[in-house]
């Protein structure tokens, strides 16, 4: 079984590594990008034997506890 977890900036904090990216695509010739946040993408490997309710509930624990910032980063889990 398998988790992924997206973590995102929440909107309205200032993405400086992402204003830089988005300057770098346009210097690149890139044209018409608006805008680019950057975030953090984890694949986790969980235990087979886990039911999907309780591996869906580790990887939110871990999304909320250990892989995000509560205070300035949204995430959003997916078990497959």
């Amino acid at each position: 079984m398998k988790a992924k977890v997206y973590v995102t900036l929440k909107s309205g904090v200032l993405d400086p590594q992402g204003k830089a990216i988005q300057h770098s695509v346009g210097l690149l010739g890139y044209e018409g990008v608006a805008d680019i946040r950057q975030g953090k993408y984890f694949e986790i490997a969980l235990d087979p034997a886990l039911d999907s309710a309780r591996a869906r509930e580790t990887a939110e624990r871990m999304a909320r506890d250990v892989l995000s910032n509560p205070v300035i980063e949204d995430y959003r889990v997916e078990v497959e």
